[in-house]
């Protein structure tokens, strides 16, 4: 049997969202599975939105994420390829040159299009079985404006063609697309690939998925303090279930549960919830230190972490604690902060919420915050001492 081969095809229009990063994983879990080869194929042709930065932010995203291609090519250096497959297409009248009335300004007079031999096209996909189409519907379909400037449709299927994919796995969007495409693949003579069209990603009402909802850019996410591994985890569970109970996945296990027969027809509900579960949980599985240091990162810019709180000392006592009492655990705390063991065993004795709180307070000022141990290790013994000081000075 020939090797197989996978592509991740995104056009620079715009960011990489968690849409395009899911089709990036199932086709890098299938090309792990199956020894297969993988392809980065940034799919540029459309010269006024492809931008340079949305260009670097897919590459960002990928490399963030850790999924990895064999090769990586752009479609605006392939050019004279597809004008070569344009002329032989005009050549033997599977294309003709099309005058068009211009409905608006700036529109073309001559576009090339494919001759539709207008027919019933069916075919096997991996998700959705049997599919059929009746192409008559489509009219002929505009392949290129000109010999240099190939649309998506004709540059996509020769480029499939040219690197030999055999398998195309990619969103239920392009459903649409299939047919057009299989014509012209029929007119080039290009071999079909295997279909697999991965379910839409749908908001908690099944609506179209918005930046509400969580369509936010992948690198957005990383900002936000997601592990990538996290991430790709739970992204793999959105459509695809391992069939089993288990919810948290390496990427190597992933890539051995993974089943492309398994994937659902029916959208997948994004959770925003149940993402910041299965963050929390391979968090969990990280070193103290590497713990540590991700806290330390994702909180690096709250208002706590600047020396000079406001101390609300209607606030610092835990429910109704008098003020002497809370006073004296603070200094209690002062005195063993650098013993996690002790503190615990003296809150333990005199009640977690009366010492925890207002250490907590102390070292803040805020309300919501990580617990103590883990804001002394982030500010450090020296800060926090300051810190728990101006507290007990202040009541």
């Amino acid at each position: 049997m020939s090797k197989s081969v996978v592509r991740m095809a995104p056009s620079p229009t715009g960011n990489l969202h968690i849409g395009g990063l899911r089709t990036a994983l199932f086709n890098y879990l299938f090309a792990k599975q199956h020894d297969a080869k993988y392809i980065l194929r940034i799919e540029d042709t459309d010269r006024e939105r492809s931008k340079p930065e949305f260009e670097r932010n897919l590459l960002e995203s990928f490399e963030w994420a850790g999924i990895t291609f064999d090769e990586t090519h752009r479609q605006s250096d392939r050019l004279e390829l597809y004008a070569k497959y344009i002329r032989k297409m005009l050549d033997d009248g599977s294309a003709y040159v099309s005058k068009e009335v211009p409905q608006e300004e700036g529109q073309r007079e001559e576009v090339i299009r494919l001759k539709n031999p207008n027919k019933k096209i069916a075919f096997d996909d991996l998700v959705r079985g049997t599919v059929e189409f009746d192409t008559t519907e489509l009219g002929d379909v505009v392949i290129a404006k000109s010999l240099e400037e190939p649309v998506f449709h004709l540059a996509n299927v020769i480029d499939d063609h040219e690197m030999g994919i055999t398998h195309v796995i990619r969103g239920e969007e392009h459903l649409s697309n299939t047919p057009r495409q299989i014509l012209i693949m029929e007119a080039i003579g290009a071999k079909r690939p295997i279909f697999a069209h991965i379910p839409l990603i749908l908001a908690p009402d099944r609506s179209k998925l918005s930046k509400r909802h969580g369509a936010v850019s992948v690198i957005e996410y990383k900002n936000r303090g997601i592990l990538p591994q996290a991430l790709l985890n739970y992204l793999a569970l959105l459509g695809w279930n391992p069939g089993t109970e288990q919810e948290i996945f390496t990427l190597e296990e992933l890539i051995k549960a993974f089943d492309l027969k398994k994937i659902q027809k029916g959208g997948a509900i994004f959770d925003e919830k149940k993402l910041e579960w299965v963050n929390k949980e391979h968090i969990k599985r990280l070193p103290p230190e590497e713990q540590i240091n991700l806290l330390r990162k994702s909180i690096e810019n709250e208002p706590y972490m600047k020396s000079e709180l406001h101390l609300d000392m209607n606030r610092i006592n835990w429910k109704e604690t008098p003020k002497e009492e809370t006073k004296k655990h603070l200094e209690k705390v002062l005195s063993i902060i650098g013993n996690k063991d002790e503190i615990m065993s003296y809150a333990e004795r005199e009640g977690k919420g009366n010492v925890l709180w207002p250490v907590r307070y102390a070292l803040t000022g805020a309300e919501k915050s990580p617990d103590p141990f883990t804001l002394i290790a982030i500010l450090g013994t020296e800060e926090s001492k300051k810190r728990i000081l101006k507290a007990i000075e202040q009541i």
